[in-house]
């Protein structure tokens, strides 16, 4: 008997053509083979050649295919036929959807530009977004982050000229031990995942500071499971306990930071607090080899740590000084913090030990010339291999402002940012923050906003207020109430909206920002603030223009939708004038294009913008001929110029597309992007590769790409003394003065040396378990949980409790449990999770849905036991009974504090005794209606 070998295919024809381009199934932009099969996309996987992700994608990623298949997608402009949230809305034109639109603006711009609020959620084109807001003259405009991460961005940008994340990221080369705090699964993945692959190769160690232990945190060699709130105390005993054993980086300190700069020590004095300076501004240290004044950079001066110079009566100590006498002091010590951190006290020393041998015993040389910003070169680069990293879970706080500056301090006192095996910046990072515009707000009729909208105060003068002193901008930012708010309080403008205050708009216009569901505190009351009337019967805010891709719960609170393509079907351009792809050894840039054509009557959104810009004659649009400047998205991208020579675009520039950073627009540019698989990199040289900030010749490298004009080296500022101005005018100095009612938060919480303040909110009596929100590694905020591949990983989300909780309220897993909080009531189902802070719950966000929205069926899971925490939050604070609106946010920035939630947890019952998580919500109408339950279909023959 014979058996006949079936005939296996063994090399399929596996696709037609491969298009290279970007990602955005999150915020990594990792490098993608798009795969053709008969014109349409087959599959994708990871480009091998892209810097990111050298070929690694993950699930997002590959399961982009079904995204832009996704049968929630919207086909055309709508306009709204029936009232506020009831999705009734008819299809019509792009013509008409543009003459609606600009019928609605140009008076607004005539008359008064801020009544127009155009805030943008996760899009990747901020820097075109603003200026399309400045040149229609509007003060209000901002994307999301000042509910994401603004903290952090902040913090690192004021301290030390950069942030993690898009600014920098470890040398996964040479570290040696790796610290990560509240890092999201869902930001920075692929990268991230590539770099704990080098390092735990190695032999490194990896310590994860978190509430809850999933994620990196997983596979961490040491987790600690935090108190939530608590990481700027537990940081700051850290820095106790390195300063009091002498282990930091004394000549680091002294070279490169202004611990040495001396400081004005007379209490009645309107300069106290603030830096000694010649008369060129350059503030002074003492010179070690002389004991005399000298600026921080002259050549050959040895800034002096200990310094102190009196000059008449007026005493003047060095910042280092300062921060010895502070954080020495008992009150950081370990035992001191370590019940309110939730982490014993030896533990804590015995981090800040290993921090210390790492950094100091496992130093190391790398034998690579360099020359310093004061003239002297140096034969080696000295490494700590100690790298950090960290997130919005310690951002998101009313304290995150200054915990972030804490953990970028820590760095700093070991020697570690920008030294071999430490934190390293990417391109254009690193900046000084004086090389950051200030925020602009004069609105004037018919005209331009007199600069950018958002940036960086350098003290109350720069702050936007009006004449009478009430605020400039509709979210309330650059103001007393969060002097430092640089990506603005999206978090706050529908709420100051519909409450008039600080003054009404006419026209609300967002973009891919899901407002009225999980982008949102206080969900509910967002919904009733959208729809809400005055006693005339109109609208409270009374028009919004929204545009996204799919059918969002946002949806169907719009008056107009300009549908959006989704992400191969467009030019997106992640440019380094906003939020580029850099690695830290080579500035880099990317475009999208459309690989496919859309199937529907949708438009991206940028080239919207454009397109209403040339109806409306915009200036900075518009020629001198009064014709338009560019057609589309793409027409911009190529021959826009901020200034001459530098485009939204850096790589081959140049009428033979032959130069980098700098040249003139080249027609053929995109097309060289794309076959250069989508991106652009001009690598450093090895040796400008560390110490950017102080290295002349990576400063000359960046001015020569056009990051810099001219060489911008600076000290890392550990002591803030912008943060001291606004301290001062609270203390009575200075012609602009704060309202009474905030003048002690701002003494108290506007230190410019790092301190730790509690967070709990006034009337959380009874309600004492902190509650957190994190994101799945396969999904990115509500874009996932559509994705028929996605959803098989996440398709609902149950509240994870403690051990300890779950015997406390006698709960088992799939039991029901009733939680609240000052402001709301949810019911959901819970399961035990014993690596997770024992007075903390948790739960993935943006899994829940609105039964109607996404395309999903109503008795999806995501909209029936899928749930959010949104519910319980609110964007004000309780009130204190002075009859003012205070924002649940940092009081220095305004983040939106989601996670200082606390809330009280009961059983509610058994598995059987619940069909759907509460509140259960009507079902919104969807103009696209209700996929099919199986998606499937088959490409090419």
């Amino acid at each position: 008997m014979t058996f006949q070998q079936p005939r296996v295919e063994t090399s399929p024809k596996v696709s037609d053509e491969i298009r290279q381009t970007t990602c955005y199934m999150c915020a990594c932009r990792c490098g993608i083979n798009v795969h053709m099969k008969d014109g349409k996309v087959a599959y994708i996987e990871g480009n091998r050649d892209h810097p990111v992700n050298k070929g690694v994608l993950c699930a997002k990623g590959s399961a982009g295919i079904m995204q832009v298949n996704a049968p929630s997608r919207l086909k055309a402009p709508l306009k709204r036929v029936g009232p506020r949230g009831s999705g009734e809305f008819e299809e019509i034109s792009w013509e008409e959807a543009l003459d609606i639109a600009t019928e609605w603006l140009e008076p607004i711009r005539r008359d008064d530009p801020s009544k127009l609020a155009f805030f943008t959620g996760r899009d990747q084109s901020q820097s075109f977004t603003g200026f399309w807001a400045q040149n229609f003259g509007t003060c209000n405009y901002a994307a999301h982050g000042g509910f994401c991460s603004v903290n952090m961005a902040t913090a690192g940008i004021y301290t030390m000229g950069g942030a993690f994340w898009e600014f920098g990221q470890p040398d996964w080369d040479h570290t040696k031990l790796f610290m990560l705090f509240g890092v999201a699964e869902d930001h920075d993945s692929n990268p991230i995942k590539m770099g704990l692959g080098k390092i735990k190769a190695r032999g490194a160690r990896v310590i994860g500071v978190n509430p809850i232990r999933s994620g990196y945190n997983a596979i961490a060699d040491d987790w600690v499971g935090i108190t939530p709130g608590t990481d700027g105390l537990f940081i700051l005993a850290l820095v106790h306990e390195l300063m009091k054993a002498g282990k930091i980086d004394l000549d680091y300190l002294s070279r490169y930071t202004n611990a040495p700069v001396l400081v004005n020590q007379d209490p009645n004095s309107p300069d106290k607090g603030l830096f000694l300076r010649d008369d060129h501004g350059t503030p002074l240290v003492i010179n070690r080899t002389t004991g005399k004044l000298a600026p921080f950079d002259m050549k050959g001066v040895r800034p002096d740590l200990g310094g102190s110079f009196k000059m008449g009566d007026v005493t003047h100590v060095s910042v280092f000084q300062l921060m010895a006498d502070r954080y020495l002091k008992d009150e950081y010590a370990p035992e001191a913090v370590a019940e309110r951190c939730g982490i014993p006290a030896k533990r804590i020393r015995a981090i800040a030990a290993e921090l210390a041998r790492v950094a100091f015993d496992e130093a190391f040389e790398l034998d690579q010339e360099w020359t310093d910003f004061r003239g002297e070169k140096h034969d080696k680069m000295i490494g700590r291999p100690v790298a950090m990293h960290a997130m919005r879970g310690i951002s998101a706080h009313a304290n995150g402002f200054q915990t972030c500056r804490a953990l970028h301090v820590l760095q700093i006192l070991l020697g570690t940012v920008e030294a071999p095996g430490g934190f390293r910046f990417k391109p254009p990072y690193p900046k000084p923050v004086e090389a950051h515009p200030a925020p602009h707000c004069r609105v004037t009729p018919n005209k331009p906003l007199d600069g950018p909208h958002l940036g960086f105060v350098h003290g109350p003068e720069h702050l936007a207020l009006k004449s009478d002193g009430s605020p400039a901008r509709i979210d309330k930012a650059f103001t007393w109430e969060n002097p430092m708010s640089s990506h603005g309080l999206m978090h706050m403008v529908i709420s100051n909206a519909h409450a008039g205050d600080p003054y009404k708009i006419d026209t609300l216009f967002m973009y891919m920002a899901n407002m009225s569901w999980n982008s949102s505190m206080n969900t509910g009351g967002v919904i009733d603030m959208l729809t809400d009337k005055s006693e005339d019967g109109e609208y409270k805010i009374p028009r919004i223009i929204y545009s996204d891709a799919y059918s969002s719960e946002m949806v169907a609170y719009a008056d107009l939708i300009l549908p959006d393509t989704t992400y191969l079907e467009r030019h997106d351009c992640i440019s380094m004038l906003d939020r580029p792809i850099c690695e830290a050894d080579g500035a880099a840039d990317a475009i999208r294009w459309p690989v496919i054509e859309p199937d529907r009557d949708v438009r991206g959104f940028q080239t919207v913008l454009v397109q209403l810009a040339n109806k409306m004659k915009l200036p900075g649009f518009t020629a001198e001929d009064g014709s338009a400047k560019w057609q589309d998205y793409a027409d911009y991208i190529v021959n826009h110029e901020r200034k001459p020579g530098i485009g939204p675009l850096a790589g081959f520039r140049g009428p033979d597309g032959d130069k980098s950073g700098r040249g003139e627009p080249n027609p053929e540019q995109l097309d060289k992007y794309i076959k250069n698989g989508g991106f652009f990199v001009e690598h450093i040289p090895a040796e400008a590769s560390y110490f950017k900030p102080w290295n002349r010749a990576y400063q000359d490298w960046a001015v020569d790409l056009g990051l810099y004009d001219s060489p911008q080296p600076y000290l890392f500022q550990l002591y803030v003394e912008p943060m001291r101005k606004f301290q001062l005018a609270a203390e009575g100095h200075g012609e602009r003065q704060p309202p009474e009612h905030l003048r002690q938060r701002i003494k108290d919480t506007m230190d410019p040396l790092p301190i730790w303040y509690e967070t709990d909110q006034q009337g959380n009596e009874g309600f004492t378990v902190n509650a957190l929100t994190q994101r799945p590694m396969a999904m990115y905020h509500s874009w996932g949980t559509q994705n028929a591949w996605l959803r098989q990983l996440h398709g609902r989300n149950p509240l994870y409790l403690p051990t300890k909780l779950m015997r406390q309220h006698d709960l088992a897993d799939g039991d029901w449990a009733r939680v609240s909080s000052p402001h709301g009531e949810i019911t959901v189902p819970v399961m035990e999770m014993a690596a997770l802070n024992d007075n903390t719950v948790w739960t993935w966000n943006a899994i829940g849905k609105r039964k109607g929205t996404w395309g999903l069926q109503e008795d999806a899971s995501e909209a029936t036991k899928g749930f959010l925490l949104n519910h319980l939050i609110h964007e004000l604070m309780p009130p204190k009974g002075d009859g003012l609106r205070w924002a649940n946010s940092d009081p220095i920035t305004g983040q939106a504090a989601w996670f200082d939630l606390k809330v009280k947890i009961e059983k509610a019952g058994a598995p059987e005794d619940f069909t759907e998580s509460q509140p259960a919500l009507e079902p919104i109408k969807s103009p696209v209606g209700t996929g099919p339950k199986d998606l499937t279909w088959k490409v090419g023959k």
